[in-house]
């Protein structure tokens, strides 16, 4: 007979927690108190569950904020082996050329199938990014790759909503020195309009102002 520990089960049992309650990425879970309360462990057990549930990339804990569900979604770091690559240049403008393939579609299906707390979400998350860029702060490149994988998750499709935030996150490896002024303005525009056309409903529109977008960045790539 396998032999459980108490961390193993109660691991087990915040995961179970999580997808009974449908927490989606970046909520927040209760705190140790009130996990060890609920599950009728010590504090120093639910300590180590989160550690192990932060190594397999479901949980990140943000010092003064709290643990959340990751974007990683327990993904492996670099499950696809990019960062054994040696040109990275070539691997961004593949990646690239996959998001021009798959997230017109996304954006498509998203104006389909969004609940309006996706729609508010989506929308809330657009004016978070565009705040940010406007104030030069430093989390432009994260909160473009949550706006991106709340719109794949709105698609209603699971693989897309898994494989989107993977690309995006590959790409932000590399692709730092590539944002430049004429960039974040035309990000901003860009941006207004696919959530637009999504809170619309209106498919069409939001698959062609993806491609818009997805194509600003490609051409960009090209000149730098």
């Amino acid at each position: 007979m396998e032999y459980i520990t108490l961390v193993e089960s109660t691991t087990e049992k915040i995961k179970a927690l999580i997808e009974e309650q449908n927490l989606q990425v970046g909520d927040r879970l209760p705190n140790e108190f009130e996990l060890a309360q609920q599950l009728k462990v010590s504090r120093n057990t639910i300590r180590e569950s989160i550690k192990m549930l932060k190594s397999l990339n479901i949980l990140e804990v943000k010092q003064g904020s709290g643990t959340f569900i990751s974007a990683k979604k327990g993904l492996m770091d670099d499950p696809l082996g990019f960062s054994t690559l040696e040109d990275k240049i070539k691997l961004t403008k593949d990646l690239f050329d996959i998001r021009f393939i798959l997230e017109p579609y996304v954006a498509s299906l998203a104006a389909q199938n969004a609940t309006e707390s996706d729609l508010a979400e989506i929308d809330h998350i657009r004016i978070e990014l565009e705040e940010e860029i406007k104030k030069e702060g430093t989390r432009h490149l994260e909160l473009d790759q949550k706006l991106h994988a709340r719109i794949a998750q709105a698609s209603g499709n699971t693989a897309l909503y898994h494989l989107i935030p993977l690309i995006s996150d590959s790409i932000n490896l590399y692709n730092d020195h590539f944002t430049n002024e004429k960039m974040k303005t035309e990000t901003i525009a860009s941006h207004r309009d696919i959530v637009e056309y999504i809170k619309k409903r209106d498919s069409f529109g939001a698959q062609q102002a993806m491609l818009i977008h997805i194509s600003h960045n490609r051409i960009s790539l090209e000149s730098n």
